[in-house]
């Protein structure tokens, strides 16, 4: 199989078994033929040998003899209707199986089986509970000879979690707010816990709406300006400190040292700089509570840990059921931030030296016995995260929101962060995820991350991506996950190769998806998949089936015709949105800001491009109003000239924000940017330094959304809406 004749053939099979597309289609409709140089680069980053034709079937080989010598498959996910549930056995005709099926709950299953001619399934014992359990087998050969396999069986439900209201055809809306912009009398420059329990208060009172969604709240490095994007996680297994309310931790009412330094003047004087600031200062917010923390920390050590107190106990717990997880996160934040003290030269994991760039190292062991007391802060910090946090959606709860919060998991990850650290085996080194050329990138994007290892997590039962749902929807209602597409294709461009160059690798997305369904299920939060951009064929159709929501954005559904689609022609299934973080505000996207700022930062390629840029936004804005005159939205004599204005008027911006609410959409998202006019968006794909990406705040304080006589009208227009279309 390895000569010249038949090397395609081989190639072929090879990109098959590793869901390696050899062609695509762009959004242009054109297709393209993926280099054969392409399909070996990331052929090699998944371990085949690739020098010679010789060496890949071998390679090829010798992983289908490793396979079949295994009599089970690491995990199998079923769904717990199937009626005669089975797994796949690899043993030769007339072998005898032993099996026991140890249940998640304590309890076991055993039988034996008999491996016939005709089939190599067995079948288990129905019916299964949902969860993950573990199937052992012991097949005795013909010829005597025994083999021994393992399986995790995860039994998962066949549509993700509903609020019984949704189930019931009802609908809500909810607020998104990036919460380190939110502004407060009573913050450190950056928006914390508290504020976000006082918005979820004025939301759920004064707008009515059913939840608050958030920005991701990962931890991240907290640098400026490459280091602050929530999309781009150190972890996202933990969350940042940075939204810690300090003043809120119960240690600070029981240290006097942290009380005097935080009421001297010069403190003080240093918060009120910080809240008066512009843009979100991360290192300086970052450096003032951090230093808090440990004052506080320190407390805790001498007079709750030492001691043995309860608080010692229940924070003992907690760290007990954490795990793993985050005995890895501190030990390396300790690491971070003391090799960085010993050479401040050194910002990342890989500049450590050798000998501490392996998490099972005895470095690394030695290291965390050590600095104890110093990883133990890092955990004491998450804690108070989850204390704070834990309130909040309770508070939600209690005021009758359906969702409460409303999270966001990240796709991407720090190539320099814990995850890297950590997890390295669950990404695949020689590759990056991008995107093929589109309207937005003509040569495409190159998003500088390694892309998962699909074999790593099938061999681990999949259990650090349920690790991964689990954690991030944590003390919430709602999951959003972040380019959904990943659970079933990614664009992998090779190391040294342009974007255009690359192409999908596709992975198991009925395994990720039951899986993502059975964490709903027991966390009882539900999903939404943002799925803007190339969709794969199928894929909005499964969520669907899975009980999964689309994510809809008012500027890119359009009709046949290129207006936007009719009010009622929105799927039910789905959470319709103004816009993201990513594009224009709505009064931006009237006043053309975001073409300006591109244009500012050097994105736009000539005053050619400029110009056909404000010619393409003219007629949008003419269509827009064309639609919501049709719809009933806007007068029928409302001026058409409006498109060449360049403000959202009071009356365009009521008309947008009604027919968001009187879609049929299980949920409408409103970003408090759309709510209150502002122009500027939070982040403009393609900058750093040339944009404050991530650092802009909001318009109104806490404080003046109940003051201020301009964001009452904004309120009241917007629970009139909520009214009027049922989603109170």
């Amino acid at each position: 199989m390895a000569d010249a004749a038949h090397y395609a053939e081989w190639l072929d099979k090879l990109c098959r078994e590793h869901g390696i597309d050899r062609e695509y289609w762009d959004i242009w409709g054109r297709r393209h033929e993926v280099p054969e140089e392409t399909l070996l680069a990331i052929l090699r980053s998944l371990g085949l040998r690739t020098d010679t034709h010789e060496a890949l079937a071998a390679s090829a080989q010798e992983r289908e003899q490793a396979r079949a010598a295994r009599p089970l498959d690491p995990v199998a996910v079923l769904s717990v209707h199937d009626a005669a549930p089975s797994v796949e056995l690899r043993a030769p005709a007339g072998s005898r199986a032993a099996l026991a099926l140890y249940l998640e709950n304590g309890g076991a299953r055993r039988w034996e089986a008999e491996i016939g001619d005709a089939t190599r399934r067995v079948p288990l014992p129905a019916p299964l509970p949902l969860g993950y359990h573990d199937l052992e087998a012991v097949v005795s050969l013909p010829d005597g000879a025994k083999r021994r396999g393992a399986q995790r069986v995860i039994v998962t439900p066949d549509r993700a979690w509903l609020p019984e209201k949704f189930e019931n055809g009802g609908r809500a809306a909810g607020l998104a707010i990036s919460l380190y912009g939110v502004r407060s009398a009573r913050n450190w420059g950056v928006g914390d816990f508290t504020d976000l329990a006082s918005i979820v208060e004025w939301a759920a009172s004064e707008l009515g709406t059913g939840f608050v969604a958030l920005n991701p709240l990962h931890a991240i490095a907290n640098r400026q300006p490459f280091n602050t994007s929530p999309y781009l996680p150190l972890s996202v297994f933990h969350r940042n400190f940075l939204y810690l309310d300090i003043e809120a931790v119960e240690d600070l009412l029981l240290c006097p040292a942290a009380r005097r330094m935080v009421a001297s003047p010069k403190f003080q004087a240093k918060l009120a700089s910080l809240r008066a600031a512009e843009f979100v200062e991360y290192e300086e917010v970052a450096r003032l509570k951090r230093g808090v923390l440990k004052l506080l920390f320190r407390r805790f050590w001498r007079e709750e840990w030492l001691k043995g107190t309860e608080r010692a106990r229940q924070f003992q717990h907690w760290m007990a059921e954490e795990g793993q997880l985050l005995d890895d996160f501190a030990v390396f934040c300790a690491m971070d931030e003391a090799f960085h003290l010993r050479r401040r030269d050194v910002w990342v994991w890989p500049q450590w030296e050798e000998a501490y760039r392996d998490p099972e190292s005895p470095a690394v062991r030695r290291f965390a016995r050590e600095h104890f007391r110093h990883v133990l802060f890092f955990k004491y910090a998450q804690w108070q995260i989850h204390l704070q946090l834990e309130r909040v959606q309770r508070l939600a709860r209690r005021l009758g929101m359906p969702i409460g919060l409303y999270h966001d998991l990240a796709l991407a990850t720090d190539r320099c962060g814990e995850d890297l650290w950590a997890y390295r085996r669950f990404f695949v080194e020689g590759c990056r995820v991008g995107s093929p050329p589109d309207d937005f990138a003509l040569d495409g994007q190159d998003w500088s991350f390694p892309p998962p290892n699909a074999e790593a997590h099938r061999e681990d039962g999949y259990r650090l991506f349920a690790e991964t749902v689990r954690r991030n929807a944590r003390h919430g209602g709602a999951l959003r996950i972040d380019h959904v597409m990943r659970l079933w294709r990614l664009f992998w461009i090779p190391d040294g190769m342009p974007p255009a160059a690359g192409t999908y690798v596709n992975d198991r997305w009925e395994d990720l998806v039951r899986v993502l369904a059975l964490e709903s299920v027991r966390g009882r939060f539900l999903v939404v998949g943002e799925d803007l951009g190339t969709v794969p064929s199928g894929c909005r159709e499964a969520m669907e089936r899975f009980g999964m929501l689309s994510y809809r954005l008012f500027y890119f559904e359009k009709g046949p015709d290129g207006l936007p689609r009719r009010v009622h022609e929105y799927p039910r299934m789905a959470l319709v949105s103004s816009t993201t973080h990513d594009l224009p505000t709505l009064a931006g996207f009237w006043a053309g800001r975001d073409i300006e700022v591109r244009r500012q930062t050097g994105m736009l390629r000539g005053d050619q491009a400029y110009e056909r840029q404000k010619r393409e936004r003219m007629e949008d804005k003419r269509r827009m109003i064309e639609a919501l005159v049709r719809d009933g939205f806007l007068p029928a004599e409302f001026p058409r000239d409006a498109a060449e204005w360049s403000e959202l008027t009071g009356e365009l911006h009521n008309a947008v924000i009604g027919y968001l609410m009187m879609t049929p959409a299980m949920l409408m998202l409103l970003n408090q940017e759309d709510l209150t006019k502002e122009t500027e968006q939070q982040n403009v794909p393609g900058t750093t330094w040339e944009y404050p990406n991530w650092r802009r705040k909001m318009l109104y304080s806490v404080e003046e959304l109940r003051t201020s006589a301009r964001a009452r009208d904004f309120e009241r227009m917007m629970r009139a809406w909520m009214e009027r279309s049922g989603r109170l």
